[in-house]
């Protein structure tokens, strides 16, 4: 999800690829994001970490959200970006999102 989102800021996918697994604020916080975004290099996704936030009562072993983190560089910088994930409508859609 992270990759896809960073894809969509630089351009190099579009908006559409983000619907099924976005909420509808994210999507357009990341939309506007898209506009701003000016001619710097491509985001490069780095290290990645997920650990667990939250799981089923009924399900122990069974995941229900999840928190997310990674660093990316652009060009010589590095940054961070994280978020939430949860299980909704049977799938995973992403809840939260920060990106610096």
């Amino acid at each position: 999800m992270l990759r896809r989102v960073l894809e969509v800021i630089d351009r190099r996918r579009p908006i559409a690829a983000l619907r099924p697994m976005l909420t509808p604020p994210l999507l357009d916080m990341v939309f506007t994001l898209n506009r701003a975004a000016g001619p710097d290099k491509a985001a490069v996704l780095r290290r990645v970490r997920l650990r667990t936030a939250a799981v089923d009562d009924r399900q122990p072993h069974q995941p229900t959200a999840a928190e997310v983190f990674a660093t990316y560089t652009r060009g010589q910088r590095v940054r961070a970006i994280a978020g939430r994930i949860e299980v909704t409508d049977g799938r995973w859609r992403m809840v939260a999102l920060q990106i610096g």
